[in-house]
């Protein structure tokens, strides 16, 4: 592998999710985090910041680590950190080794949940993930975010026979693809079936989100640009 592509690769209640997992009094520390007032334009601003750096890689690759490394605009304090956590986001993402929110939003550790799965799909184990950062950590913020170039995606429209794991893996998929004609318009109806599938699957999600305690979005990143797009 080259110097230039390894610098550039490199269903319960609120009440009930409440209880079994609500962090000890010392895990809430408020003192310290980043908290932006408007988490989704954080994330845009965040990434405009990002792709920038990841351009300008793409003309003087032996500048990109040096780039990146300095994007950060916050980090939140170790000593918090060790106490609890208060993300301010939740992201489920692909969990190909191109996509790091944490890169592509220019975050840092403690400000964003992560899910990730071949894919972006809303399997159980993810539902009951966001279920966690809606009702305990209370993230306002919930982005599906599908990419260009998405392997799972592409495996379910090639529509050929794959193991059993990955036969389950991407059967969502395949039953929100139906249609597409290109494998960007693919991605796209992916994600926005997935997020449609996050309510659909769960009553707290779906409370939270007609109550306005949570905003869903989605959205693509693409992989050329560094990019991400809300659809």
């Amino acid at each position: 592998m080259s110097i230039r592509r390894r610098q550039l690769l490199n269903a319960a209640s609120a009440f009930t999710l409440a209880a079994l997992f609500r962090p000890g009094p010392s895990a809430a520390v408020e003192t310290g985090f980043c908290t932006p007032e408007d988490p989704l334009q954080a994330l845009m601003d965040g990434n405009r910041r990002f792709r920038s750096a990841w351009q300008a890689a793409q003309n003087d690759p032996e500048a990109n680590l040096s780039r990146i490394n300095h994007l950060q605009r916050c980090f939140n304090p170790p000593d918090a950190l060790a106490e609890g956590q208060r993300p301010w986001a939740t992201v489920l993402t692909c969990a190909d080794s191109r996509v790091s929110p944490a890169w592509v939003f220019d975050t840092t550790p403690g400000e964003l949940f992560v899910i990730r799965s071949a894919g972006n799909t809303a399997f159980t184990e993810a539902i009951a993930s966001i279920e966690y950062s809606i009702s305990v950590l209370n993230t306002p913020l919930v982005m599906v975010m599908g990419h260009s170039g998405c392997g799972a995606v592409q495996a379910a429209m090639n529509k050929e026979v794959l193991t059993p794991s990955l036969e389950q893996l991407i059967a969502p998929i395949r039953g929100q693809i139906e249609g597409s004609d290109s494998l960007a318009d693919a991605v796209k109806r992916n994600a926005l079936g997935t997020a449609e599938r996050l309510i659909e699957n769960s009553d707290t999600l779906r409370r939270a989100k007609a109550s306005g305690a949570m905003k869903l979005v989605v959205s693509c990143f693409d992989l050329a640009s560094g990019a991400v797009s809300l659809i």
